[in-house]
């Protein structure tokens, strides 16, 4: 530890040194956290801008500090915020000031913008591509599916981002599967986002105060994902008044209390959300339906309290559990549980620093019972980790991040347990081990109004732990080839993996800029499924002795351009990536409960490519945005489809999505969504034999056909029906898949049953047109 301390003291000097000019004007620091004045919570993303100083200026990070250094005079300090009404403060800069900022809410622009930059031209200024933030408080008005706020399905909205499925959260970026992206909650990592089979993410959005998605270009802090990151910071609760917040749905209810701790210094925030569809189901006359169990909740809390000027501790937690059973047959559950401890420290006006402790944990449960007879399985995936985050503002040009990351992961991916009478043995897997860690570092260059770069490397770690047995299997057969026993704490292979990250920016003038970034990502947790969405009996695998890491390479260039005074904004992002140790399965692969499932992969490389179209409206009555994006993701392994190139099951040539919100009058909105894709790639059967009077289908290509394209219009209905000091209340309509389509979820193949001879496709469709209404309040 004391090496790590010595080494970012040298390097912090180092760049200190290489920051200063020899000058005859002194300098000195503005610095603060920017809060909101009526509930106290820290502001991410809010601009502050020197007005005499035109290109100098810093926007606050993730806990609301920003700093600025410029030369000693006196200065006009502007803010910028969407839904926020600006402020201005005259400060003489003699010495170092400290300049704490509370912002009111603008009312009137919060009705107006849905998607936001962090101010009216920071899509053109801003070093980061393919990055887009979202306000909670502005999403409120896009009908969802059963009319549920929704954080997951809104971005899948955004080019680049495409559904997983019908109604369902999980989500592809950019040709890269569901597990190839880092959900963050507040910095804990969160394996299964979805509720309910996938339609219904974690989120409560009750609870969430930010949500940023990165689609490529990461910044070095960032690793452990191939394709996106979605880092979502919960509210921290109102330090100023005690409120009570709630809604009532036709299939969910929730409530959140907040309050302050100590008035000014501290607050806490419990948000709790629950399904009922089980009290329905007892209302049946079916005695059987009446032991069914279908409901999920989650439990979001959150405390903070700042100790002194320098010093602030956080606590959150998440804790979220879903239930399915049918009486004593069957019966199935499966949460996820977060925490995260932070410690907030200002070393100087200049230096700024998070310590974290965080824990993950992931489980499932399954129990069957048939007669005098069952089993039950359980599985489950822990994280133990330490982040440690320096943000050093040395002066208007330099802003330098570093800092290290460690977690300590073990899978148990699977024990089956059965009872006496049960022909089914007790099973246990191997449970693996792992230690992944990570230094990195990243330099925000601004030499020019007109360019800016961030360029870091983040260097990862990966080690495979003992105890256990582990095996060397011959890729082509999936034979066992040795087996090697190694005990507790032993390391079996250690993988190390540089991650470069460059991003630039040349504005072209005061309305356009162009971008370009690459990014190298490194993934050493892989999930083994072979459906299209994400089921809780998923098995994670880490990499080990004999799975590889994946690694990426993905480049993007983009065009940004504003009009009508940055109420329109335009871009248009390309993007090639290359994956390599890319892995898929064998035919007829037996991924459940396999002690040896690492025998049934194949490796290889992959890539993806596409062009990203977006044009949004920020502001007025009728305001929203078009998305398009045109792509391919191909995968190439030897053992599948006679080693040629296939599509990836994330596929999609066509994405395109429309956004539309009209305020009809003061307390009116209007909204509409419509969604088009292409349909997934699937493997049908190309033919069928008869074998022992059993029809049985032959297939060939792998993923070559596709499903039938998809698309949905959704409405929705706001009444804002009071709004006071101390009470206000609202009712939402929507209508999901207003003309009824029946999209199709799956294609089974069977015979026909008016004509044996001949095969029949049979189509699955989960939601027609579905009407939801709610009521929301707070006081």
């Amino acid at each position: 530890m004391k090496k790590i301390n010595v080494l970012i003291v040298c390097i912090v000097l180092s760049f200190q040194a290489f920051a200063q000019t020899p000058t005859k004007q002194n300098k000195f620091t503005i610095s603060g956290f920017v809060r909101d004045s009526a509930s106290g919570e820290m502001l991410i993303g809010t601009a502050v801008i020197v007005k005499e100083l035109e290109s100098t200026g810093a926007s606050t990070n993730a806990y609301g500090f920003y700093s600025i250094t410029i030369p000693e005079g006196n200065y006009s300090i502007a803010t910028q915020l969407i839904g926020y009404k600006s402020k201005l403060y005259k400060v003489e800069l003699k010495q170092n000031v400290k300049l704490d900022i509370k912002l009111s809410e603008n009312a009137s622009q919060l009705s107006e913008v849905t998607v936001t930059s962090e101010k009216k031209d920071e899509n053109i200024t801003k070093t980061q591509m393919g990055v887009e933030q979202l306000d909670v408080k502005q999403i409120n008005s896009i009908p969802v599916l059963f009319g549920e706020k929704d954080i997951l399905k809104t971005i899948q909205l955004l080019p680049g981002i495409q559904s997983a499925g019908d109604g369902n959260s999980g989500f592809y970026v950019r040709g890269g599967g569901a597990d190839q992206n880092l959900i963050l909650l507040d910095e804990a990592p969160v394996y299964n986002a979805s509720h309910l089979l996938g339609f219904f993410s974690v989120f409560n959005s009750d609870a969430i105060k930010d949500v940023t998605v990165y689609k490529g270009g990461m910044p070095s802090q960032y690793g452990g994902r191939l394709s996106s990151v979605l880092d979502i910071k919960m509210n921290d609760g109102n330090d100023q008044k005690f409120h009570v917040s709630a809604g009532i749905g036709l299939i969910s209810s929730r409530a959140s209390i907040e309050g302050p701790i100590k008035k000014g210094k501290g607050s806490f925030i419990i948000s709790g959300r629950r399904t009922y569809a089980d009290l329905f189901l007892k209302l049946s006359r079916d005695s059987a339906l009446r032991q069914a169990k279908l409901y999920f909740y989650d439990i979001n809390v959150k405390a903070n309290y700042q100790i002194d000027s320098i010093n602030r501790i956080f606590l959150s937690g998440y804790f979220g559990k879903d239930v399915l059973g049918f009486g004593n047959t069957f019966n199935i559950n499966w949460g996820n549980i977060t925490g995260t401890l932070r410690w907030n420290h200002l070393f100087s006006e200049k230096l700024f620093s998070n310590t974290s402790l965080i824990v993950s944990n992931y489980y499932d449960n399954i129990g069957l019972s048939f007669g005098t007879s069952g089993f039950g399985i359980v599985s489950l995936i822990q994280d133990y980790g330490l982040k440690e985050d320096f943000s050093y503002f040395l002066n208007s040009a330099n802003t330098l991040k570093f800092g290290l990351a460690s977690t300590y992961h073990q899978i148990a991916p699977g024990q089956l347990t059965s009872d006496v009478n049960a022909k089914i043995k007790t099973l246990t897997l191997t449970n693996t081990f792992s230690w992944e860690n990570a230094v990195y570092i990243s330099h925000t260059y601004k030499p020019s109004p007109l360019f800016s770069i961030e360029y870091g490397l983040r260097f990862s770690m990966f080690s495979v732990l003992g105890p256990g047995l582990f095996y060397n299997y011959n890729p082509v057969t999936g034979q066992t080839i040795d087996s090697t026993n190694y005990n507790s704490g032993q390391i079996v292979k250690t993988y190390l993996n540089p991650e470069p990250r460059l991003a630039a920016n040349h504005s072209l003038n005061k309305v356009s800029s162009i971008k370009a970034s690459y990014a190298r990502n490194i993934q050493n947790i892989h999930l083994l499924n072979n459906s299209t969405s994400q089921n809780p009996t998923d098995e994670w695998l880490p990499s080990t002795n004999y799975v590889k890491p994946e690694v990426s390479d993905q480049f993007s260039l983009g065009y940004f351009r504003n009009f009508k005074d940055n109420k329109f904004e335009f871009s248009t992002e390309v993007y090639y990536k290359i994956v390599q140790n890319v892995l898929d399965y064998k035919d007829n692969a037996q991924l459940e409960f396999n002690q040896n499932v690492q025998s049934q992969l194949l490796f290889g490389q992959g890539r993806a490519y596409g062009a990203e179209f977006f044009l949004k409206k920020k502001y007025g009555r009728l305001n929203g945005w078009i998305g398009y994006t045109l792509s391919k993701a191909e995968q190439q392994i030897s053992g599948i489809n006679n080693g040629n190139w296939y599509l990836s099951p994330q596929d999609r040539t066509h994405d395109i999505s429309v956004v539309v919100i009209y305020q009809l009058a003061k307390k009116w909105t209007l909204s509409s969504t419509f969604v088009f894709y292409t349909g997934s790639p699937v493997t049908f059967p190309s033919g069928k034999y008869e074998e022992g009077n059993q029809v049985l289908y032959y297939y060939t290509e792998r993923n070559g056909y596709r499903m039938p394209p998809y698309n949905r219009l959704d409405i929705g209905l706001t009444w804002q029906r009071k709004k006071t000091e101390h009470f206000e209340s609202s009712w939402s309509f929507s209508i999901y898949n207003v003309y009824d389509r029946m999209n199709a979820y799956t294609i089974t193949f069977q015979p026909n049953p008016n004509n044996p001879s001949e095969t029949q496709a049979v189509q699955t469709s989960l939601f027609g047109i579905i009407p939801s209404i709610s009521y929301n309040f707070k006081f």
